[in-house]
């Protein structure tokens, strides 16, 4: 591929956007990322970077530096409304497969690290895009404002909401998932939050995970309808009434957070793809395959993304020949996450005391490796190497 001659339009500006900018600079390959915010600040909380995405960060050159912005996780457990331990996921053995730990990072941390890495010249914010149309052998991206950005390839990465998915792939609206979730990060200073776990009750999911600077971050999920009017307007006050009589430090945790620190959203995805390379458009991170947070993979599959389309754009004859080789080594593996992480997560969120007794019960008694079973064909094989085509005629 004539890297030179190529000018790549990104649109999105999250980890997937700001991955590839720095990726195709690597590789001396233009490229401009519009997003649709005025402002690039990491709105969210925290999230894993799993040995899977640490091991993409370091095919891209930026493990290293990102380590010192992560808070080490050494397990992170499941367990009961009584603080009884459900599963016990060996992740060590799969930091030993990758050669790589795991870690917990704030969304704003890493979006500031990532911008750091890329010229102000080339983040236009702003500018949400609403259409593409092909000119010629060249796309021509029209955003909101009136204006438009012109390049030899448009890579898609502006999340599951995206409109240039949806004009590509008509119907590839998201879904709800039947529940809602609330996030905040707080200080650590008073609990002393150690070690990150998810706790699977009567009255919803409560995950937490200690994160650098002294900081937790949290989230609770419950079953409800979608916007559901009432819930959207809760406050910490309500949502410790709901976990009260969850094993501590649920209940501290909930009363020393502030109501303005708290993010509520519906938890939604899209129903997985058959395509994700259409010419010389390629769809990235949740855009071609938001999931649901079940697996803790969102992120780290938009880094896995880059990793996988860098190495492709390096040895292909031509554009349209990397991304669709990307497809090739990339769908079935997103695809296998997302229907995963939506199974785990409707069984998470059971709510009937028998059932939930049963599951528990299962879980407990349950031989590691069947608990395992998921997780170790998600993390145990390496995703690099997945349809991997090293003939670049082909």
């Amino acid at each position: 591929m004539q890297a030179a001659d190529s000018t790549f339009i990104i649109v999105g500006g999250g980890i997937a956007g700001l991955c590839a900018a720095i990726g195709l600079a690597k590789l001396g390959i233009e490229a401009h990322v519009y997003e649709s915010a005025s402002e690039l600040k990491g709105i969210g909380a925290g999230f894993g970077l799993a040995a899977n995405a640490m091991q993409a960060l370091e095919h891209l050159g930026l493990k290293d530096e990102i380590i010192t912005i992560g808070h080490y996780l050494a397990s992170y457990n499941i367990l009961d409304q009584k603080g009884n331990v459900l599963a016990e996921p060996d992740t060590k053995s799969i930091s030993r497969k990758y050669q790589q730990d795991n870690f917990a990072i704030h969304r704003a941390d890493l979006h500031q690290f990532l911008l750091s890495k890329i010229p102000n010249t080339q983040i236009h914010l702003g500018k949400r895009a609403v259409s593409f149309e092909r000119v010629g052998e060249d796309i021509r991206v029209y955003f909101a404002d009136g204006s438009h950005a012109y390049g030899q390839a448009l890579l898609i990465a502006d999340g599951v909401h995206s409109q240039l998915r949806q004009q590509l792939i008509p119907g590839s609206t998201p879904r709800y998932s039947g529940y809602t979730c609330w996030r905040a990060t707080i200080d650590n200073s008073s609990i002393q939050l150690e070690k990150g776990t998810e706790t699977w009750g009567t009255k919803g999911r409560f995950g937490m995970t200690p994160l650098v600077n002294n900081r937790i971050y949290w989230y609770a999920c419950i079953n409800t309808e979608a916007q559901n009017p009432v819930l959207k307007n809760w406050t910490t006050k309500e949502l410790l009434n709901n976990f009260s009589d969850y094993h501590t430090p649920i209940p501290t945790i909930l009363s020393e957070t502030k109501d303005s620190e708290l993010i509520a959203n519906d938890i939604i995805d899209i129903a997985p793809l058959q395509q994700l390379a259409f010419d010389n458009i390629i769809l990235l991170g949740d855009a071609g395959h938001a999931t649901t947070p079940n697996l803790g993979q969102g992120a780290c599959q938009a880094i896995e993304d880059i990793a996988v389309l860098m190495d492709e754009l390096q040895t292909a004859a031509s554009i349209t020949l990397a991304f669709q080789r990307f497809e090739k080594r990339r769908l079935e593996r997103v695809n296998y996450i997302c229907n995963t992480s939506w199974r785990i997560g409707k069984i998470a969120q059971w709510e009937n005391p028998f059932l939930i007794g049963m599951r528990n019960f299962c879980m407990k008694i349950m031989p590691n490796r069947m608990k395992q079973q998921r997780l170790n064909k998600l993390l145990s094989v390496d995703f690099m190497q997945i349809n991997r085509n090293h003939d670049p005629g082909k």
